[in-house]
């Protein structure tokens, strides 16, 4: 199980470092820390057959994004661009994420 805990949040941008969307960058729109795993928008779409809810409308398929692993993104941070490793650390009572290669808050 892995447990990526605050380290990627929703809102965040990410860049896909392995599988099929390998390189594309894009935001994180739903975050399940117990699983490990992630939803970005326009990464790993799969189709979803929808049944006609009226009368006279007609059933589609619609392609949604899906989770995936955690594993495989990188974080992009916001001051330099790069994707990076996170870092924490602690001002006071708060703690804040770091970017591992500028240094600068995210």
């Amino acid at each position: 199980m892995n447990m990526i805990g605050s380290k990627i949040k929703k809102g965040d941008a990410i860049l896909v470092i392995s599988g099929k969307d390998r390189g594309r960058q894009g935001k994180v729109l739903h975050v399940f820390p117990q699983k490990g795993r992630l939803i970005v928008e326009g990464m790993n779409m799969r189709k979803k057959h929808v049944r006609a809810r009226r009368q006279g409308q007609k059933g589609e398929v619609v392609q949604i994004p899906a989770p995936f692993s955690s594993s495989k993104v990188k974080l992009v941070c916001s001051h330099c661009g790069k994707p990076t490793r996170v870092g924490f650390v602690l001002a006071g009572n708060e703690k804040h994420r770091t970017c591992k290669k500028c240094g600068g808050t995210i």
